[in-house]
Parts: structure tokens; C-alpha cells; sequence
């Protein structure tokens, strides 16, 4: 057996574990390891375990019951230790930086905003109507100009122009929204998303953060749209 290890707590109060259930095959219930101020919950479990939707869903479980009760340092999900005094003496190395971190992130959670372009139509016509250079080259390959490098230098140009106004877009959300956070971590956007954005979030601010998600999401226009998650344990706000 080796030991799952779900996150990084204050040794006190003691922790409701009661009723969750373990991470990974032959697992057992969650509980505690602590070594002075500080603690970890952990689990017992056989084998290395894999991300299915029935372990990913126990592993968000402990977390969100943990956070309801206290700060909480998150582990992402699969951190493994071979038994608890190896986890005990991490937590003896380390505890002045844990408790530093749970001072930091106390009566917070994080909330992670996504833009998505989910209609693209309405800034190519943007691009077309605003934009000279791009009015030119699409009226060149209307009126039938063979010149075969038009198309490719359209095509560019409309990208450059959109990718310009994303970013100008995401720029100003994220000036609109970092003043409800505490921190922020900006990631790299994929897929159809232009802003990629984690806010760790006061409690009594969170409200407020909402109410302007609604009135940002109404201003956003041009086929785009915000995405919130939360509220949800600080994993990108725990080293």
C-alpha cells in the first residue's frame, strides 16, 4: 500500500471526513497525517491510480469539503507518498511555507474565467468593414485577380486584425476583473479561447465579482462569450 495524498491543512481544528470516499482501487476512507501545525489528508490505496470519472469526482469531493471548513492547499490529482512518515517529514520541512500559504489563501476561492470566441462571423465582417487593407484584398479576389498568394494574404491579415482585438479584449476583462481578486494567474488560452484566467477571490467579494461577470458578459459582443467556474479549491494558487 502507499498513501494518496489529497491536500495540505492546519493541524487544527480537526477535519469532517466522515462519509468520503478514497481515490483509486482498494482504497481506504480519507484521514489525517499531521506533524505539529500542519497536516495532510491522505487515503490508503493499492496501486497507482488513474484518472476515471469516479476517482476524479472522490478527489474534488475531499477538497471542496475541506475548503468549506478552512483554507486548504489542493494537490492536483495522482500525488502519491510512499508512507506517512515520509509525509510527516515533508510537512516538518516545510510547515512554515504551509502555513504561509494558508494564511494567504484563508476565506478565499478561486474562480476561473474563460472568453470564448464562439462565433466567428461577426468580427470577419468587423474585419472587412474596418479594416482597408482587408477590404482591398477581398475586393481583389472578387473582381477575379489570379494573383494565387491573395487568398493566403487575406487569410493572414484577418487573423492578425482578430487576434489584435482578443487580445485588446481580454486585456480589458482582466482589468475589470482583477480588482475583485486577491491574486491572479493568467495561462495560456486553447481552443476557441482567447482568455485563460484564474482569480483567487475573497469570500465576501465574490458576489460582486458575479453581478460584473453578468454585465461584462452583456458588453462583450463580436460572437464572444465569458465562461465562470467557481467556486473552486485555489489549485493554481498553491505552489
Amino acid at each position: 500500500m502507499v498513501l494518496y495524498v489529497y491536500a495540505i491543512t492546519a493541524a487544527s481544528p480537526s477535519h469532517d471526513l466522515d462519509g468520503l470516499e478514497g481515490v483509486g482501487p482498494g482504497s481506504s476512507p480519507p484521514r489525517t497525517v499531521a506533524a505539529g501545525p500542519v497536516a495532510a489528508v491522505v487515503g490508503d490505496v493499492s496501486e497507482e491510480v488513474r484518472p476515471a470519472r469516479r476517482d476524479l469526482l472522490a478527489h474534488q469531493a475531499v477538497q471542496e469539503r475541506l475548503m468549506a471548513a478552512g483554507a486548504v492547499l489542493p494537490l492536483r490529482f495522482g500525488h502519491l507518498a510512499p508512507d506517512e512518515d515520509t509525509v510527516r517529514e515533508a510537512l516538518e520541512a516545510g510547515a512554515e511555507a504551509y502555513l504561509s500559504a494558508l494564511e494567504r489563501l484563508r476565506d478565499c476561492a478561486e474562480f476561473h474565467v474563460r472568453a470564448t470566441q464562439d462565433d466567428e462571423e461577426p468580427l470577419l465582417r468587423r474585419a472587412l468593414d474596418e479594416v482597408p487593407g482587408v477590404r482591398d484584398l477581398d475586393a481583389r479576389i472578387r473582381a477575379g485577380d489570379p494573383d494565387p498568394r491573395l487568398p493566403l494574404a487575406l487569410g493572414e491579415l484577418v487573423t492578425r486584425q482578430v487576434q489584435a482585438w482578443q487580445q485588446t479584449t481580454a486585456d480589458a476583462l482582466v482589468r475589470a476583473l482583477e480588482p475583485f481578486a486577491r491574486d491572479r494567474v493568467v495561462q495560456e488560452p486553447t481552443g476557441r479561447d482567447f482568455l485563460n484566467l484564474s482569480l483567487l477571490v475573497p469570500d465576501d467579494r465574490a458576489d460582486a465579482l458575479l453581478e460584473t461577470r453578468e454585465e461584462l458578459d452583456r458588453e462583450l459582443g463580436d460572437g464572444a462569450a465569458l465562461r465562470f467556474s467557481g467556486p473552486l479549491p485555489p489549485y493554481s494558487f498553491v505552489g
